[in-house]
């Protein structure tokens, strides 16, 4: 995990303030659900966790739902703001384009963007109604994927990378991703994504498959 945070894209960003006024609400509704998941310990930044690299990031969708692919544009968390205890709109970069043949990615705001960055957009590329996607690090949903029948890519595919791109699009054309909205990152230690069309929905996701993977460990000691 000695690489957890390192940007694998070509970042064409223009450090600037986001305004409050056009962004602030999104912003908001990202950190309520960002400060939930920091509490699940789903985000954040430990020592004895990665190389005490930041982990997680939550991303939203902005504009319009009818923009083509890649440049579906998003709120999303910067790079390495894992262990910000509480995250505002300087926290967050706006991604307004991503292209997975180059690797490069069009942002601006006072951060450069997650690492994730790309992937974030893979999934909005998926379907104009996914509004929301957030990036957890879940020991226990992680280990207990394959029981809980998560879709999971390929384990030598690395996180941020345009592959890992074209890895989510196999699963949600080939797999149930579509209809149970999680993936686990196979080559991504604890690496969770959840998405969906509120940030509710996702939220949702995330905690019930959460319930199911606690089950699982319950089942297990009682067996023993």
């Amino acid at each position: 995990m000695v690489d957890e945070g390192v940007i694998k894209f070509e970042a064409e960003h223009r450090q600037e303030r986001l305004e409050p006024g056009r962004y602030g609400d999104l912003a908001c509704r990202l950190a309520g659900w960002r400060e939930v998941l920091a509490k699940l310990q789903l985000v954040g930044q430990d020592p004895a966790r990665y190389g005490g690299a930041g982990y997680g990031n939550v991303s939203a969708r902005v504009g319009p739902r009818g923009m083509p692919r890649g440049k579906r544009s998003m709120l999303i968390s910067g790079t390495q703001t894992g262990g910000v205890p509480r995250l505002g709109l300087s926290h967050l970069c706006l991604v307004e384009a991503y292209d997975y043949a180059r690797n490069r990615v069009v942002s601006r705001g006072a951060l450069r963007p997650s690492s994730e960055t790309m992937t974030h957009g893979a999934i909005y590329d998926l379907s104009p109604a996914i509004a929301f996607v957030f990036h957890a690090h879940c020991p226990e949903l992680w280990q207990h994927a394959a029981a809980l029948r998560l879709p999971t890519t390929d384990p030598r595919i690395a996180y941020g990378t345009p592959e890992m791109a074209r890895e989510v699009q196999r699963l949600y054309h080939g797999t149930t991703l579509s209809a149970v909205r999680i993936l686990a990152m196979g080559g991504h230690e604890d690496g969770i994504i959840v998405f969906g069309e509120t940030a509710e929905e996702a939220g949702a996701v995330l905690v019930r498959q959460l319930a199911r993977a606690h089950q699982l460990v319950c089942r297990g000691a009682m067996a023993d």
